[in-house]
């Protein structure tokens, strides 16, 4: 009998468990390299994608990769071990003004929080180290804009009381399918909420610089 003691390996997480940002993320990267590899149409990719952030459980974020090859343990389900993610940023702006433009760097999640207080996040200069960022809004008597270049995938969640929320250019059929996916959810109350692509930004060459960092 062998008594010696070996560590558990960590179980997998249950498919009814609800999913998390690290697990949609990990399933738009195996989305992103099939539409690479040329295993799924432009289309099918923006579908499944459009699914992807609709969807509540990990069974159901695996169900749409099920029929699409994943590298040796770089896109296993998860464990739920708690492990803790890069910490996001917050924007907020009380009764005054806040932006984020230019030449910066994004992270994978960001959350901006204005009550009577104007935001401004452009990230048409903005360099993505990511191929899906997303950004959480809560906006209460005051106006929240997203501007993004205009070949990056746009996609908006949200809703208004007595307010607005509104994500323009989500089905632009000139989006590069590899091109950086900005997510757009948010709550306005008596406020305003817009997200749109700036015309005449464009990131150039997306798909080639995508691709290299996959490579590498």
């Amino acid at each position: 009998m062998d008594l010696e003691k070996h560590p558990a390996a960590p179980a997998p997480a249950p498919a009814g468990l609800r999913a998390s940002d690290a697990d949609r993320d990990r399933i738009a990267q195996i989305l992103g390299d099939a539409v690479a590899e040329g295993r799924l149409t432009a289309e099918e990719h923006s579908e499944r994608l459009d699914t992807l952030y609709a969807v509540k459980t990990v069974g159901e974020l695996e169900a749409l990769v099920r029929d699409l090859p994943a590298p040796a343990g770089a896109h296993a389900p998860s464990s739920y071990t708690g492990a803790a993610g890069p910490a996001a940023e917050t924007i907020v702006a009380v009764c005054s003004s806040s932006s984020r433009k230019g030449r910066w760097r994004p992270g994978a999640h960001t959350r901006a929080v204005s009550v009577m207080g104007d935001i401004t996040i452009d990230l048409t200069q903005a360099v993505f180290e990511q191929q899906v960022t997303e950004i959480n809004v809560t906006c209460v008597l005051g106006n929240v804009e997203v501007l993004v270049p205009e070949n990056v995938t746009l996609r908006g969640y949200g809703s208004g009381v007595l307010g607005n929320f509104e994500v323009r250019g989500m089905s632009r059929g000139e989006t590069d399918p590899q091109a950086p996916v900005v997510i757009v959810r948010g709550f306005s109350l008596l406020g305003n909420i817009e997200a749109r692509p700036k015309l005449g930004a464009r990131l150039v060459d997306l798909a080639r610089k995508l691709r290299k960092n996959l490579d590498g």
